[in-house]
Parts: structure tokens; C-alpha cells; sequence
């Protein structure tokens, strides 16, 4: 990659982010492609995050990615926001076009791309979701823009609660996918959920490492043969979660084809070409 007076500035900002993959896969794709760009981290919290927004405008950066903590930040900052970032109320893609602001949330879509990569098809199906944090907003909404049937969100009465109520609203409201929310506590209603259900998706972080033992199905008799359980998380790459339902007949999946295409989709909307995504997968996601 040779970088001169023509080179495009692509990044990320966020705290911490000097552990991001992105760079190495997006400055990969941009080599495999012979495109002038470059992508770079950016180490910067929300009290600098307006600051750093202004000096990409300023600098004319083509686009950047948001992580933690800066994805719902960013949504007052951006000039226009796509239907599922405003639906999801965070952003971590922007594309900039002569210094007019646009938010997209991609997770949601790495997450649906990453079940079609696998070979699974829920559209017009039910999906059961644990957890209405920020991940599992982002696989609701875009589930249900995708045309997902049926949507029951489990969530603990904590911050997220009222959040996860506002959602189901919004969604049964402005899509077709019919979406209620439960208290995680309830076991019973978990188990009835998934009996009609096509998916399991954990959206928390339970059972990332270093807590491997966390799994937040205890009653293995909830799987039941043709369900898909699909886990966020991504290391391990085999969560307890999915260890137990595979040892129980489902098929399953992990997070990190979510990561790989929430990406894709980001560098698509930067360039207008598509990420040589089974290269980058084969270097860096096998």
C-alpha cells in the first residue's frame, strides 16, 4: 500500500481500540482491491468525541467506524441517521459526503449476513433474543426490517428495561415483525418461546471469556431438535452456551462472522464495492 497526496482516510473511533481487528481486515481489502485508501484507529472517548467528529469533517475523512463508548453519541451527531440507526439509536458507521454526516448501524446487518453465510434462513420465522443491550437492539431491528415474523426480546429489569419496551414499540409499529418483551427471570415463558422458535440468539455477553461458565439456558430441556442457537460472543468461539446446545442436537453458530460482515457492509458503503469478504475471512477469521 503506497500512501500519497490521493490517499482516502477511512477509521475507527473509540476507547479502547488498539485491539480492533478492523484495520487489518479493511487496509487488507483496500490492498486486495488496489484502492487509495487507509483505515487507522483513533483512541476517543465521548468528551472528545464531538471534537474528533468536527476534525473529520474539517479533514474531509471519507467515512469512519464508532465502537464503545461513542455509538450513541454519535446519533446526535450525525446530520441524517438510516432507518435502523434510528430505530437502534446508535451508530457505528458514518460516511461522510461533503461534510454532510451519515449514521448506519451495521451490526445488525453482520448479524443477518453472518446467518445467511451459515446457511440458515429465518426470514418470515420466530426468533427468540436474550438481552436488549445495545448488540441485541441492533439483531432486533435489523431482524425485523429483514422481515423476521416473530421477535420475543428477554431482558433483566435493569437500564435496559424501558429501553427494550420503547423498541418493541417502534418495531410493532413500523414493521411487520410482531415483538414482545419478557423478563429474563421468567423460565417459563423462555421455554414456551422456544418452542415455536427457529432461533436462539444470545445477545449479551455472557459467556465471554474470562467468565466461560456463564450460560444463561440452565434447563437443557428448552433445546429441541431444528433450533438454531447462535451466540454474540466470540471468544471463545464456542461459548458454553453452544456447547450445550450442540450436545443437544442444535445446530449452531458463532459471533465472529457478525464482526466480519458488520464490516463488509461499512466498507461498501465507503467505497461502493464489495469487501473480498472469503479472503479476509480465510486470513483472519479462520
Amino acid at each position: 500500500m503506497t500512501i500519497n497526496g490521493h490517499t482516502i482516510l477511512t477509521g475507527l473511533l473509540g476507547s479502547p481500540v488498539s485491539h480492533s481487528i478492523s484495520p487489518s481486515m479493511h487496509n487488507e481489502s483496500f490492498r486486495m482491491l488496489d484502492l487509495n485508501y487507509i483505515y487507522l484507529c483513533f483512541d476517543v472517548n465521548t468528551d472528545h468525541l464531538k471534537t474528533a467528529v468536527d476534525g473529520m469533517k474539517a479533514l474531509g475523512v471519507k467515512g469512519f467506524n464508532c465502537t464503545y463508548p461513542d455509538k450513541n453519541l454519535m446519533c446526535s451527531l450525525a446530520d441524517r441517521l438510516s432507518p435502523a440507526a434510528e430505530m437502534i439509536g446508535a451508530v457505528n458507521t458514518v460516511l461522510n459526503e461533503n461534510g454532510i454526516l451519515t449514521g448506519f448501524n451495521t451490526d445488525g446487518i453482520g448479524y443477518m449476513r453472518s446467518l445467511k453465510d451459515g446457511g440458515f434462513d429465518i426470514i418470515g420465522k420466530k426468533m427468540t433474543l436474550l438481552g436488549a443491550g445495545g448488540a441485541a437492539t441492533s439483531i432486533a431491528v435489523q431482524a425485523a426490517l429483514d422481515g423476521v415474523s416473530q421477535i420475543d426480546i428477554f431482558s433483566r429489569k435493569t437500564k435496559f428495561w424501558n429501553r427494550a419496551l420503547e423498541l418493541a414499540d417502534v418495531l410493532n409499529r413500523r414493521t411487520s415483525c410482531h415483538v414482545c418483551i419478557y423478563d429474563m427471570a421468567d423460565k417459563t415463558q423462555l421455554k414456551q418461546s422456544l418452542k415455536d422458535s427457529e432461533i436462539l440468539t444470545n445477545g449479551t455477553s455472557v459467556g465471554m471469556a474470562p467468565d466461560t461458565e456463564g450460560c444463561l439456558i440452565t434447563d437443557m430441556d428448552m433445546f429441541h431438535e431444528g433450533l438454531i442457537v447462535s451466540d454474540i460472543v466470540y471468544n471463545p468461539r464456542e461459548t458454553k452456551l453452544l456447547k450445550l446446545a450442540r450436545e443437544h442436537g442444535c445446530q449452531t453458530f458463532h459471533g465472529l462472522y457478525m464482526l466480519l460482515y458488520q464490516g463488509a457492509e461499512a466498507f461498501k458503503i465507503w467505497t461502493g464495492k464489495e469487501m473480498p469478504v472469503s479472503a479476509i475471512k480465510e486470513k483472519f477469521f479462520s
